[in-house]
């Protein structure tokens, strides 16, 4: 009797247990824009994008409340729309490409907050590490030509660009010390 009950036990226990399967989203680049807006002046904000970037997510529940987010970005990418700007961000007096040749940001934790995610982690950027808070929203669908199923998120958040380093010699009056970090990205499902 007693052997039964173990082996009952047991047996519920095994069809009890599910292991828990991790999903990998992965960007769709023609459908993402890693941006940034910084404000000249006072009187024009400034776009600017990376063209070489990749990010996966990775998740164990639909709503992504799990996720993890990894984000990296080559900086020598940026585009502004201007070459003369772009090279002088590349150079010593902003990013420093040559010496700090990529941006990372590497999720710590996910919390939903109403429809919305706040995501903590960290950027690096510039040689410096400092933890970031970034909200997104996202709607999830099928893709009606491939029938796979993509993620749409919308991230925003705010750095400081003196706590990284960055353009030092320009005071706030001049250039924003805020920079609003902008990015859209859909992911398909691998």
């Amino acid at each position: 009797m007693k052997k039964t009950i173990f082996f009952a036990a047991a047996l519920l226990s095994l069809v009890a247990f599910r292991a828990v399967e991790t999903t990998t989203w992965t960007v769709d680049k023609m459908h993402s824009r890693f941006g940034f807006v910084v404000n000249h002046m006072g009187v024009n904000d400034i776009e600017g994008d990376f063209k070489n970037y990749e990010c996966t997510i990775n998740t164990t529940k639909a709503d992504f409340s799990d996720a993890t987010f990894d984000v990296s970005a080559e900086i020598a990418s940026i585009n502004t729309e201007s070459d003369k700007r772009d090279e002088h961000l590349k150079g010593a007096d902003f990013f420093d490409a040559t010496q700090f040749p990529t941006l990372t940001f590497k999720s710590k934790s996910v919390k939903m907050d109403g429809k919305k995610l706040k995501i903590s982690g960290d950027l690096t950027l510039h040689g410096v590490t400092k933890p970031v808070e970034l909200e997104a929203t996202f709607h999830t669908a099928i893709n009606p030509m491939s029938k796979k199923d993509v993620a749409g998120f919308k991230i925003t958040g705010t750095i400081k660009r003196s706590e990284f380093g960055i353009g030092t010699k320009f005071p706030a009056p001049m250039l924003s010390e805020e920079v609003q970090l902008n990015a859209n990205g859909e992911f398909a499902k691998k």
